[in-house]
């Protein structure tokens, strides 16, 4: 994502792994005849051993940068991941121009479960990483980042939230979207132009040609940096000006479910992140769950674009956090 030069913010595997058994959270719900009458609702219970293990496996590949071989074999990767838990998969491929001119191949990777339902919710990542840590050392600013926690973190915990929708399905339609070219956006030590379109070209693209005709959603979620240690997440501006409702049903589960410290009911910054294309091409009120540290200089998490930023960072207990918020929004909206 974008700090916009550290002020916008501030203003900015394993498929055999062995996984935790997982039961039902009951929850409550307004029936949908608004009367006073109450459903009972089963959620299922997020493993956060298992987006800790998938999460795991996309850093194994190394770096995923646009171009690269851990980014191709990553990419094969997901989709076979979302394919063996039951998603109807759709991929994207693009040649998408970065800042400096290179031609990214790109691919976006989508999967729909029940895709014939006209209701339907968004939950999105991005899965390609940093090709710089120009956060970290100058000498290594031109070094690819591991991006555990920012791109891996996002889409481990929506794998295991696809697993769980092949167990239990819900009634509305889901979406997942892994989104690509997230992270190529021009680094500090860029001379030229530092634009906020440079970041996110997956989900530009994404936003203009969805995988679908005319595809609408209630709302989405966007999951960015959410496995990090001592993890806190605020309101973010832009999702607080286009996608309120939606951003304070998340907290509040959040806070029923006991994640408050996780979840601090209080503004933070506003940044350029995936979020803000999709609502602004497809009009999707679209929400960044995304880690927001108001004591760093940047905003962000101290690992951000360094090379720190690696799987002894990632904490369970955020992951664990994120997930289970997530499953009860998407299951309560039934």
């Amino acid at each position: 994502m974008n700090a916009i030069r550290h002020l916008l913010f501030a203003t900015a595997a394993l498929a055999g792994t062995a996984l935790l058994s997982c039961g039902n959270t009951s929850t409550k719900a307004a029936a949908p005849d608004a009367a006073e009458e109450k459903v009972k609702v089963n959620v299922p219970a997020f493993c956060a051993d298992s987006a800790y293990a998938y999460t795991a496996r996309q850093v194994a590949f190394g770096p995923r940068v646009p171009n690269s071989a851990a980014h191709r074999q990553c990419g094969d990767y997901l989709v076979a991941q979302l394919e063996a838990f039951g998603a109807k998969v759709y991929t994207q491929q693009a040649d998408l121009v970065a800042y400096d001119g290179t031609l990214l191949k790109s691919r976006n990777i989508i999967g729909a479960y029940r895709p014939e339902a006209v209701k339907r919710i968004l939950l999105c990542a991005h899965w390609d990483s940093r090709p710089y840590a120009d956060q970290d050392e100058e000498k290594h600013h031109r070094t690819a980042i591991d991006g555990a926690n920012d791109g891996a973190s996002g889409v481990g915990v929506l794998l295991e939230i696809a697993r769980q929708l092949q167990q239990q399905p819900t009634s509305l339609g889901i979406d997942l979207v892994f989104f690509d070219a997230e992270d190529y956006g021009a680094p500090d030590f860029h001379d030229g132009p530092h634009k906020s379109e440079y970041w996110c070209l997956g989900s530009q693209y994404w936003g203009r040609i969805p995988h679908t005709p005319d595809y609408k959603a209630r709302f989405g979620i966007l999951l960015d940096m959410v496995g990090g240690s001592n993890a806190t997440f605020f309101y973010e501006g832009y999702s607080q000006r286009t996608a309120n409702k939606a951003m304070k049903k998340i907290w509040k589960a959040a806070q029923q479910l006991g994640y408050g410290r996780y979840f601090l009911q209080q503004d933070g910054g506003e940044v350029t992140d995936d979020h803000v294309f999709v609502h602004q091409y497809r009009q999707i009120p679209c929400v960044d769950i995304i880690d927001y540290n108001p004591n760093s200089g940047t905003g962000f998490n101290p690992t951000w674009h360094t090379l720190d930023d690696t799987m002894e960072h990632i904490d369970k207990g955020t992951l664990q956090a994120v997930g289970q918020t997530v499953l009860h929004v998407i299951y309560n909206e039934q």
